[in-house]
């Protein structure tokens, strides 16, 4: 039993989760950053996300490289994502970098996001896991990237002129591309209840 716990302590302390923690620790940080003016700030959330989309990527590879996988990471992983997509898009929504028409498609993110969260709640009562495909990791990379451009805004827009205009694009894409894997996943909830109502 102590080596269970013991063993169970180092997961709980292994490098892929925390880099786990520490995008969720990145929440509270590009926050903050939107009480600050100047382009400085816009800078720093910039690259706080940056890291934190590299965190992503990283955690999940090491774990399986070096055969950390846990139940906490498994759990805490998408949490930590869904996170800080939500907060980045809510502060841009919040200083309106995203206004008018552009909110629908942070809305759609959102809403998929929650629906999401929630079939995979429902499936793992049954013991069915839906694995990410890979239009969902595109749709990722196109929304990290665009978050990316229109938490620059301004400051980016000195350096490459048109930033917030790709960042809009990326996001209206990233929205479509939600949609439809959003779709699929609901699909595959709708499939398995059906079955277990048969």
């Amino acid at each position: 039993m102590d080596k269970i716990h013991k063993d169970r302590r180092m997961l709980a302390t292994s490098l892929p989760n925390i880099l786990t923690y520490g995008r969720i620790a990145a929440v509270p940080a590009i926050v903050a950053t939107f009480y600050f003016d100047g382009h400085t700030a816009k800078w720093i959330a910039m690259w706080i996300f940056i890291a934190a989309g590299i965190t992503d990527f990283l955690d999940g590879y090491l774990a399986r490289i070096w055969d950390q996988q846990s139940s906490l990471g498994r759990m805490l992983d998408p949490i930590a994502d869904k996170l800080i997509v939500s907060s980045a898009l809510l502060m841009l929504a919040s200083d309106n970098t995203i206004s008018g028409l552009s909110l629908i498609p942070t809305i759609v993110i959102l809403m998929r996001e929650i629906l999401v969260s929630g079939l995979r709640e429902f499936l793992a009562e049954l013991r069915i896991s839906v694995p990410s495909s890979r239009l969902a990791k595109w749709k990722t990379a196109v929304q990290i990237t665009s978050i990316c451009f229109l938490l620059a805004g301004e400051a980016g827009e000195i350096v490459l002129p048109g930033t917030l205009i790709i960042g809009m694009i990326g996001l209206w894409l990233a929205a479509i591309i939600t949609l439809y894997t959003g779709f699929e996943y609901f699909r595959a909830g709708i499939r398995h209840l059906l079955e277990e109502n048969q």
